[in-house]
């Protein structure tokens, strides 16, 4: 038989409690999230945010190098190349599924604590990003490499990104910058640095806690055992806070010619910031219009409606060239060489941009309701 792509367990705890362990199991993939995953996720941290004998729940993943590295695209892939601008009713269902999943976990009831080491990218930021407690190690690299592969940050990174310190997430939008586990900290994605070696020692923490059974003096437990478990850990260098005012220069103005034009002249002894212009010019001008679109947007956006927005913005990138092309040159074939349609950020109208961000029939009831 094989085994399921997500696993789950429940620890007992000294109080009588439960606690929920919900462990995405496709370490080969990179534990990269699949519709498979989510359909078996959000029905069993939603059978657990209604049992009163689960204290709270831990999203972790098997394998040593992932978290989760992004969705799974390779299904999404074949129906793109099937359906190209007429009606997709399987990446309708993969994008509403994997949004519905993540506003549960931005708005569950329960202490919810993920465990964010090693590969944390795209569709796996988005699980952790609406977590309670968000745990990084020294092995954490944290992306939203979407603009590598035709698409934007989606799974409420438009919601998210726009939070952090200035704009510094605008520019891990454009640039596909990875992160590391105090970069994390710094913009708001993660709550606590814990080595990876003392993952056992969190999980028998978490057992021999008496618990609540009550959200909010649980979720200050599980912050005190987790700041214990952090005690003394090394934090690297953050990057984004060695470089936060060049940052604030490159993406200064609402004009996306011009960011894009001081990221084109950029030139830095610094390989990390050298890397992030370079990746905004090798990524899709498509992708770097509507993001900025979205950015300039969504400021006073609630996150339901943010949900609601990149659903319509999704499905305007299944509509589209640049998408299948992306995940083409770069899961697919592998070339690395996609030919992005617009091939130049200054040949983008604003017509082209509406088009992504139109709305494509009916909103789904399940994101409709959202308050």
């Amino acid at each position: 038989m094989t085994e399921s792509v997500v696993l789950f367990e429940e620890i007992h705890t000294a109080s009588g409690h439960r606690f929920g362990i919900a462990t995405l199991n496709a370490p080969a993939a990179l534990n990269a999230l699949s519709v498979d995953m989510v359909r078996l996720l959000w029905p069993k941290l939603n059978a657990w945010a209604n049992d009163t004998g689960i204290a709270g729940v831990m999203l972790q993943a098997a394998g040593e190098k992932a978290f989760c590295a992004g969705g799974d695209l390779r299904q999404l892939y074949t129906t793109l190349r099937e359906c190209g601008a007429e009606r997709n009713t399987y990446a309708e269902d993969f994008f509403r599924e994997e949004y519905e999943l993540d506003y549960l976990i931005h708005t569950y009831p329960k202490p919810l604590l993920c465990w964010g080491h090693g590969i944390v990218m795209g569709g796996g930021v988005g699980l952790m990003a609406g977590c309670s407690h968000r745990v990084v190690t020294e092995g954490s690299r944290v992306a939203m490499p979407e603009i590598n592969i035709g698409l934007y940050p989606d799974v409420g990174g438009s919601w998210f990104l726009r939070r952090m310190p200035g704009r510094t997430g605008l520019f891990l939008a454009l640039t596909a910058a990875q992160i590391n586990a105090a970069d994390a900290l710094f913009v708001g994605l993660a709550d606590h640095l814990v080595p990876q070696a003392a993952k056992g020692d969190v999980f028998a923490a978490i057992a021999q806690t008496s618990w609540k059974g009550e959200s909010a003096p649980d979720r200050a437990e599980l912050s005190r055992l987790l700041a214990r478990a952090g005690e003394g850990a090394t934090q690297p260098a953050s990057r984004l806070r060695e470089h936060y005012d060049t940052i604030q220069s490159l993406m200064a103005g609402e004009d996306l010619l011009d960011i894009a034009h001081r990221l084109r002249d950029f030139k830095s002894e610094d390989a990390w910031l050298q890397n992030a212009a370079q990746a905004f010019s090798k990524g899709a001008p498509s992708s770097a219009a509507v993001t900025f679109a979205l950015w300039q947007r969504v400021l006073h956006m609630s996150l339901a409606e943010v949900f609601r927005l990149e659903y319509w913005a999704s499905l305007g990138f299944c509509a589209h060239h640049d998408f299948a092309e992306g995940i083409r040159a770069v899961l697919i074939d592998k070339d690395r060489n996609p030919q992005w349609k617009p091939a130049r950020l200054e040949d983008i109208t604003p017509e082209f941009v509406r088009d992504h961000l139109r709305v494509r029939g009916e909103m789904p009831d399940e994101l409709a309701v959202l308050p």
